[in-house]
């Protein structure tokens, strides 16, 4: 007797999993698929991120040496970043709007290239070291026309301590002070700037005669 109940339950056991798999089988199937569907999606995003980041990397090399040729057309070359900078994945995307605005300043396109270093001093997609970048080139040439107030509260943060950029931010921040006619401070700034181990000999020397200049 025991084994006859011991059979029926096998069989019960059996009928269950049968019924559990009729209902739920195409549920573990379909997440299967989904599983295999979804790695397949990462496999090709990755691939166009690499075939994207390939393909600015050339135009990007072929623009520079456009530009740097003898009687290059700057503007033009500028134009050629900038269209890039609309199209290129993020860290090509920042390098090329950088050189379009340095081109457009160097083409005598102030506005246009304020404009750009902007966008880029702005855009939190960017690395910190090339929005800061951004916003030392903005001040550096907006010195003669941009808000002096502005200017201030834009170098400010580059000149403190661990910035990269602390040494020339700081050269720019006396500079933005003598355009606001706060001479003893810009001189005292250059004086402290000039006496910096840590800033290039060129800076430290540039900001001694500016001091010098500036008078006692």
């Amino acid at each position: 007797m025991p084994d006859i109940f011991d059979e029926v339950e096998e069989d019960l056991r059996a009928e269950r999993a049968r019924r559990l798999a009729r209902r739920y089988g195409g549920l573990g199937l379909g997440i299967v698929l989904l599983a295999i569907a979804a790695a397949g999606g990462v496999q090709g995003w990755r691939w166009w991120q690499a075939r994207e980041a390939a393909t600015a990397a050339n135009t990007y090399m072929a623009l520079n040496a456009t530009a740097a040729r003898e009687g290059a057309d700057l503007a033009a070359a500028a134009d050629g970043f900038a269209a890039l900078g609309r199209e290129a994945p993020s860290g090509y995307r920042t390098l090329a709007r950088l050189r379009a605005a340095a081109l457009k300043a160097e083409a005598g396109d102030t506005v246009a290239a304020l404009a750009l270093w902007d966008q880029v001093a702005q855009d939190q997609a960017a690395e910190p070291l090339y929005r800061d970048l951004a916003s030392l080139l903005w001040v550096g040439h907006g010195l003669g026309t941009a808000d002096p107030a502005q200017l201030a509260a834009r170098i400010a943060p580059l000149t403190q301590p661990g910035n990269a950029w602390q040494a020339p931010a700081r050269e720019l921040a006396a500079l933005v002070a003598i355009r606001r006619g706060e001479t003893a401070e810009a001189r005292q700034q250059l004086q402290a700037l000039a006496g910096d181990a840590a800033a290039t000999p060129a800076l430290r020397e540039r900001a001694q005669r500016l001091a010098a200049g500036l008078g006692s």
